[in-house]
């Protein structure tokens, strides 16, 4: 799909905030712009740390942390399922990043405290990157949990398992629970089960990947946008 392709905004005001139980909100690039850049940095360390385990020079590190990439989904379960590689140490190194580019957020923070209903954080990432996120942004006290990729026995978003997994762990109804991603292949499973679903913009072929599909119910400029329209609907209605 070329970036030059519109997508028309979805009436996200049909979504009735006060009837939703649960939020599913992705971490990065989706609670915080895109912008901010922070896969730049976690990209780096993912190609220094295939540098020091297997000794390799910079590029061939970086053409094997693409290769896993396209053939496991995430380089993490390629490293783990061809290589054998210590989830733990590798989340630890790729996450030990500069989240200052992410700016403090009041307004996220005032918006998530209007917005009805719990409030989970869906991950690929690590608890504690989306801890340095959240706290960064002033709005961890507003997420009961995070469901991240160790939790999903590190299967990594879109693969349905995890979903299913988070369902059943945190006593979701998925009728009454609305996903909000960055990625919108990340949201055709959740609609599956039967969620609404979110889809932020973006001008990257790999997020927009899916974007025209039927799982994608409603369509967002960012988080704000999104939030701004459906906590003003929440209070129209009441």
């Amino acid at each position: 799909m070329s970036v030059n392709t519109p997508l028309p905004q979805a009436n996200i005001r049909r979504l009735d905030a006060g009837s939703v139980e649960t939020w599913l909100f992705d971490l990065d690039n989706t609670l915080y712009p895109a912008r901010c850049n922070l896969f730049m940095q976690v990209s780096a360390r993912m190609t220094e740390f295939i540098q020091s385990h297997f000794k390799l020079d910079h590029e061939p590190a970086r053409e094997l942390q693409r290769d896993l990439f396209r053939r496991h989904g995430t380089t993490l379960r390629g490293l783990m399922s061809e290589h054998g590689i210590a989830p733990g140490a590798f989340l630890d190194y790729v996450h030990d990043i500069d989240v200052t580019p992410i700016d403090p957020s009041p307004r996220l923070d005032v918006l998530l405290g209007a917005l009805p209903g719990r409030k989970l954080v869906f991950t690929n990432g690590s608890v504690p990157h989306a801890e340095r996120v959240m706290n960064r942004l002033g709005v961890a006290h507003h997420f009961d949990s995070v469901f991240d990729i160790v939790a999903a026995d590190y299967v990594p978003k879109p693969d349905p398992r995890p979903y299913a997994q988070l369902v059943e762990v945190a006593g979701i109804e998925p009728t009454n629970a609305v996903m909000v991603e960055d990625m919108a292949k990340n949201l055709a499973p959740a609609a599956a089960l039967g969620m609404q679903t979110v889809w932020l913009r973006s001008e990257h072929d790999w997020a927009r990947d899916g974007a025209e599909a039927s799982h994608v119910h409603h369509v967002a400029d960012d988080v704000l946008a999104f939030l701004e329209t459906v906590v003003g609907t929440a209070r129209d209605s009441r």
